[in-house]
């Protein structure tokens, strides 16, 4: 049985604050507790109604399904659900490509747009301090692990941008055709606001910008989903990359 303190401190962790406070956050599924374990991250707790888990750290707590609906944030609670204490952010390896995102507000793109990195193979992933937080509990859950595998933080962007000394690109409908640019094998890539792109201030900060063309006869389409946006400028660069080696 959960105690009605371990129920009020798990419903905490929706917020942000007390995220931060307590320096934890939750994790659920199976699948996706066993990639956190599996990581650099450090279990706090973990609970389930009774799948057989390989731990190697702790021993899960059985709970029945109705106290697992109490801690849960799905609709359908996945089984198991654990706690993960938050680790403490490394300095960005600034070699290579860095995705930087301005402003990125909702949580199932910022999941997405973490698999993306782990897939591309971007390691840090900078984001503006009014970007949603990666430890928000639908952006674990849209990351499907890949949050485990990427260093992200959180800082004054515009500042970051201007000190870093890397060329700077970011996607913008008056930018260079993707297609055709040719693209740098190291830099920091912006990507903007849903709705308002990137702003004025971290405009100012572009050395280059790009544009993804609309082939569509029908000129309808006001923009790109970020997450969709991000996909294809990060296939773009990882491809002419491998065709300059």
């Amino acid at each position: 049985m959960v105690s009605k303190s371990q129920i009020k401190l798990i419903k905490s962790l929706s917020q942000k604050k007390f995220r931060n406070l307590h320096q934890l956050f939750i994790v659920e599924g199976i699948k996706g507790i066993n990639e956190f374990l599996n990581s650099k991250f450090e279990l706090v707790s973990i609970y389930t109604t009774g799948e057989n888990f390989d731990l190697k750290i702790g021993q899960p707590e059985i709970i029945d399904e109705r106290d697992l609906k109490k801690i849960s944030f799905l609709k359908t609670p996945q089984k198991a659900l654990a706690v993960f204490r938050i680790p403490e952010y490394k300095k960005p390896n600034l070699k290579g490509l860095i995705l930087a995102l301005d402003r990125v507000r909702d949580p199932g793109n910022l999941g997405t747009i973490i698999r993306l990195c782990d897939w591309f193979g971007i390691e840090d992933l900078i984001c503006s301090e009014d970007t949603v937080d990666c430890y928000n509990p639908k952006v674990v859950q849209a990351s499907m692990g890949s949050l485990t595998r990427l260093n992200i933080q959180y800082l004054e962007l515009e500042q970051f941008l201007i000190l870093q000394g890397l060329p700077v690109i970011g996607t913008m409908l008056d930018g260079e055709n993707i297609y055709t640019a040719q693209l740098p094998e190291s830099g920091i890539i912006v990507m903007g606001n849903e709705a308002n792109g990137i702003s004025e201030k971290i405009q100012k900060t572009l050395a280059k910008k790009l544009n993804i063309p609309q082939f569509g006869k029908v000129q309808k389409t006001e923009s790109l989903n970020v997450a969709t946006a991000a996909a294809i400028v990060l296939s773009q660069f990882k491809q002419a990359a491998s065709i300059e080696k």
